[in-house]
């Protein structure tokens, strides 16, 4: 699988006083990258809070390999690494072309809104189901 591929400009309020991207920024980088794939596999956050379902980051393990700068045109990549009844992993990657910058590895549960833990919808587990 290819993954899911998303773009990233890097503006000024991006980076910080020695012109790099601040770490935390590519915390939001990724974000974005996760809820525009499952938007496209029509997973939207706001269908599932009717059904009382919500995606809480369980963990998340990054790595950082170079910087990038203001201007920089940035893809951020999504690939399912495995999905069971109650957590769903992906590969993220921030690449400049064909330079990778920084990786991670997320953990999503599903939550119930009104608190504690749930199963990851059905649909969901079979939609991404790894063979």
């Amino acid at each position: 699988m290819t993954g899911h591929h998303f773009p990233i400009r890097i503006y000024y309020e991006d980076t910080d006083f020695s012109g790099n991207v601040y770490h935390a920024a590519y915390l939001k980088f990724f974000e974005r990258g996760r809820t525009e794939f499952l938007r496209e596999e029509g997973i939207h956050h706001s269908e599932l809070a009717e059904q009382g379902i919500a995606f809480a980051v369980r963990s998340m393990e990054i790595a950082y390999d170079r910087a990038a700068h203001i201007d920089d045109l940035l893809t951020v990549r999504t690939v399912v690494a495995a999905i069971s009844g109650a957590r769903l992993t992906l590969d993220q990657t921030i690449l400049r072309g064909e330079a990778v910058l920084t990786r991670a590895t997320v953990i999503v549960v599903a939550i119930k809104t009104s608190g504690g833990p749930a199963r990851m919808p059905k649909t969901i587990v079979d939609r991404f189901k790894l063979d």
